[in-house]
């Protein structure tokens, strides 16, 4: 599966708004909190800052979407998504599914 048949459906999986919030939050300050731990040589500081990114947002797809993350099935396409997903919603051109 490419990146490009993949976000589609990444995109429905994150239809509401507290749930973007969420990863983009956790995002933010899972990757501050990483690069901190490697640039001080902490690993407790890295693994600290995966929590950080992860476990909120896993906890907004059970609470808000009722869904699984696409994580679980897609590592590797879904923290691309986490990406492009946070930078269009930072930047207000977030497309939802179909646009």
């Amino acid at each position: 599966m490419t990146f490009a048949e993949f976000y589609p459906e990444y995109l429905a999986a994150h239809r509401d708004r507290r749930t973007k919030v969420v990863h983009t939050a956790g995002l933010l300050g899972g990757l501050a909190v990483g690069l901190i731990g490697v640039a001080l040589r902490r690993p407790a500081l890295i693994l600290g800052g995966l929590a950080l990114g992860y476990l909120p947002a896993f906890a907004s797809h059970w609470v808000f979407e009722k869904n699984q993350p696409k994580t679980l099935e897609h590592p590797v396409l879904s923290f691309c998504g986490d990406f492009v997903m946070v930078y269009e919603f930072l930047t207000g051109k977030f497309r939802h599914v179909g646009d």
